[in-house]
């Protein structure tokens, strides 16, 4: 690391310490509103992750994702979707860090530069973790009903897995 690149930090806080002081703000209690204010939130959205957390892992452990996988895999590989893709589709939509592992996975089976690795890679990049984002964002805003907000995301999220493997198709 480079000394410009060790000094980013301190001295973006510096800067911001020498505004608040320049403009009369009171850091201490600017901060101390603002930890408060976090704390509401995480306490907020704490339900929606307790639920959501431990399904996900119910999920990998009881067998259903691999049953769910071995299930759509065919239908997928006829229209140009590598099979070892299928459980990370079926998983980003949950939580990302299970996606990221499953990706890391086909990675280190297939390669990189395969085109289940680089499918894998832009899935990743080119999709959100849908039912985690609704929890924890809808929670924190207090929204109850989700009503569209669920299908519109899940529709997004279908039409970002067959548009990563059109274009990694078309660009590789």
């Amino acid at each position: 690391m480079t000394l410009a690149g060790s000094l980013v930090i301190p001295l973006l806080v510096g800067s911001i310490l020498m505004y608040a002081l320049f403009h009369g703000t009171d850091v201490f209690s600017a901060m101390t509103l603002g930890a408060k204010d976090g704390l509401k939130t995480v306490f907020s959205i704490l339900p929606a992750l307790i639920a959501l957390l431990p399904g996900i892992y119910m999920l990998r452990a009881s067998g259903a994702l691999d049953a769910l996988s071995a299930l759509l895999q065919p239908a997928l590989e006829k229209i140009g979707i590598p099979s070892e893709t299928v459980p990370l589709m079926l998983l980003r939509p949950l939580s990302g860090s299970a996606a990221l592992a499953v990706g890391s996975d086909i990675m280190s089976a297939s390669g990189t530069d395969s085109f289940a690795g680089r499918c894998a890679a832009v899935i990743l990049g080119s999709t959100e973790t849908t039912f985690y984002v609704i929890a924890v964002y809808f929670g924190a805003a207090g929204i109850k009903r989700s009503r569209h907000a669920v299908p519109a995301a899940l529709i997004a999220d279908i039409t970002g897995f067959f548009t990563a493997v059109l274009f990694v198709n078309l660009l590789f």
